[in-house]
């Protein structure tokens, strides 16, 4: 492992600081802002609340892990399915139960060790789940990218499908052929070249820039405010669940991250510790009308090329996205990005996605000629992409990847074959 140029306490000079920060916040800017623009929020109010979450995030965790948080993918669905049945004041009130979740699993991780999460959300479990977010999406990406939006006539276009081909192509080339900062930041370039080729074509509405103010406070929705606070079952077992994946996802994270900088995350400051900063960094989120959060693996990407590992750098990042959030001609061109741009990056975002959850069951060695690894995966994939709900009144149904993901859980605790032997957590 080669040393690190600036190790995870060391603070950079000045003018370094800006730009390394500046490149870590590029690096999520992308993704972060795409996810509310899917599910109805406030892309400022994203990236502001990304900014928070992150600050939190390194207090709790006492300046020891250099992660930054940006919007969670995970819950896309969730969010949307919450809005159709309850407003997106229901979204928000499930994110706040997912970050209550991450505060028990913290505080039990606390008086008795890990061990036991690492066996109750095995592979075989989690990467059919990821498989199902992924997928579940894919027709959103596809009607994003082929039709005009439904404001202008909801029809197929081939000319906004083109813009969506040039900025998946784009991602795609970025990714693939560069090497270096610009590989980590496909999504970014993709919906620059989009957003670039959609103003040569003609579909862009620049209107809403024109009325845009230079500053603009970010739309905030709270609790008793903006929305009433009502809990139902329904919402609960639409969100709640995605905790399965997410905190699975934080912990792979961590192992990674922990590689990358020589240091065992795990343990120092501990997992109770980087779980709980994530999840007060979801509710914080959630309380003002963000989507949940997640550490982004972006962001550990660029400190494996740059070999700077400070978490001041990372601390600069979210103060420079808390800036950008009250830019409002900023967020004004942000609204004017075509669906079609977003819809192609959204097709390589979301089979991405897809295929994380197939290169987890790879990498972990997953034998489908085991008939148990065989029916755990292949119940979890028909039901979650199919859409699967068990409905016990009008207001209380479970549905789609969060029944899959209970589901998963059960059959793999109840099914025989588990094995006894414990799993290596990767830490050594």
């Amino acid at each position: 492992m080669s040393e690190a140029i600036l190790d995870v306490q060391e603070k950079p000079k000045t003018g370094q600081w800006i730009s390394l920060s500046l490149q870590h916040m590029f690096a999520m800017f992308g993704a972060t802002i795409l996810v509310p623009q899917l599910v109805g929020l406030s892309p400022a109010i994203a990236l502001l609340t990304s900014g928070i979450a992150t600050i939190i995030f390194v207090l709790i965790t006492q300046f020891k892990v250099p992660a930054y948080l940006g919007s969670s993918f995970a819950f896309i669905v969730p969010i949307q399915i919450a809005t159709e049945t309850g407003g997106i004041g229901s979204a928000m009130i499930g994110a706040m139960f997912v970050s209550l979740v991450y505060a028990i699993v913290s505080l039990i991780i606390w008086k008795t060790g890990y061990q036991w999460l690492m066996k109750l959300l095995p592979p075989i479990v989690v990467g059919p789940v990821i498989i199902v977010i992924g997928l579940a999406l894919s027709g959103t990406a596809v009607d994003m990218a082929m039709t005009i939006p439904a404001g202008e006539g909801s029809a197929y276009s081939l000319l906004h499908f083109s813009a969506a081909i040039v900025t998946l192509l784009t991602a795609i080339i970025c990714n693939i052929y560069f090497k270096n900062i610009i590989s980590l930041m496909p999504i970014l370039i993709g919906i620059i070249i989009g957003y670039l080729y959609s103003a040569m074509i003609g579909i862009i509405d620049y209107t809403v820039i024109q009325e845009a103010n230079w500053f603009a406070i970010p739309e905030f929705l709270i609790p008793g405010v903006d929305y009433s606070f009502q809990v139902t079952p329904t919402l609960l077992f639409v969100m709640v669940p995605i905790a399965i994946v997410t905190i699975s996802e934080h912990i792979g994270h961590q192992l990674v991250l922990g590689k990358i900088v020589d240091r065992n995350y795990i343990k120092d400051p501990g997992l109770h510790r980087s779980i709980v900063g994530d999840g007060l960094g979801t509710f914080i989120s959630s309380l003002v009308g963000g989507p949940p959060k997640t550490t982004y693996g972006e962001n550990i990407g660029v400190l494996a090329i740059t070999r700077v590992f400070s978490v001041y750098v990372i601390l600069g990042a979210a103060l420079f996205a808390i800036l950008f959030s009250f830019l409002g001609k900023l967020m004004a061109l942000i609204e004017t990005i075509p669906t079609a741009v977003l819809g192609g990056i959204s097709i390589l975002l979301f089979g991405i996605i897809a295929s994380s959850g197939l290169r987890m069951l790879v990498d972990n060695g997953i034998d489908f000629g085991d008939k148990r690894n065989l029916v755990i995966s292949s119940v979890i994939l028909v039901i979650g992409i199919g859409g699967a709900r068990i409905e016990f009144s009008e207001s209380f149904a479970i549905e789609g990847m969060a029944l899959a993901a209970i589901i998963g859980v059960i059959l793999n605790l109840v099914l025989p074959g588990l094995k006894k032997s414990e799993l290596d957590d990767g830490t050594e």
